[in-house]
């Protein structure tokens, strides 16, 4: 049996080197990165339109609430006025079958946080609907910022 010299030194040449192989992961790992920065910051985009969009389907909401009614919730009442009829007074007559939100439940911001009712408004128009944003307390800059209906 004899051996080809040729075939044995391709056989040894043939696959990959560490460097090779170390080359390829560090691209995979940089291509990552970037990645998941994008995805990061869509996230972030996404959650504060979200948060706007919201909070305009609460005004839009309240107006028609305002245009059966005459009045707006009350601060005791709050949104929830917009999802079921109110239990604590004034109690709205002909409040209609399918409320004025299509969802039974009241929606929250893009974090997850409960959205703040005023009535009046901090400059004393007639309600405010405010998101805390990503940190869930007042003030804050970034996507910690605070979104107010009356800036929108």
């Amino acid at each position: 049996m004899s051996r080809n010299p040729e075939r044995t030194r391709a056989s040894r040449q043939a696959g990959f080197t560490f460097l090779e192989v170390f080359i390829a992961m560090l691209i995979v790992v940089v291509l990552s990165g970037v990645a998941g920065l994008s995805y990061y910051s869509h996230l972030k985009k996404a959650r504060y339109e979200a948060t706007v969009l919201q909070v305009r389907t609460f005004r839009q909401a309240l107006q028609m609430y305002r245009a059966n009614h005459s009045a707006l919730p009350t601060q005791e009442q709050g949104l929830d006025a917009l999802i079921a009829i109110p239990t604590r007074p004034p109690v709205p007559k002909n409040y209609p079958e399918e409320a004025y939100l299509e969802t039974r439940i009241l929606p929250r911001d893009g974090w997850g946080n409960e959205f703040v009712y005023g009535v009046p408004a901090s400059d004393g128009s007639a309600y405010e609907i405010v998101s805390y944003g990503s940190d869930g307390e007042p003030s804050g800059a970034g996507d910690a910022a605070d979104i107010s209906s009356l800036d929108l």
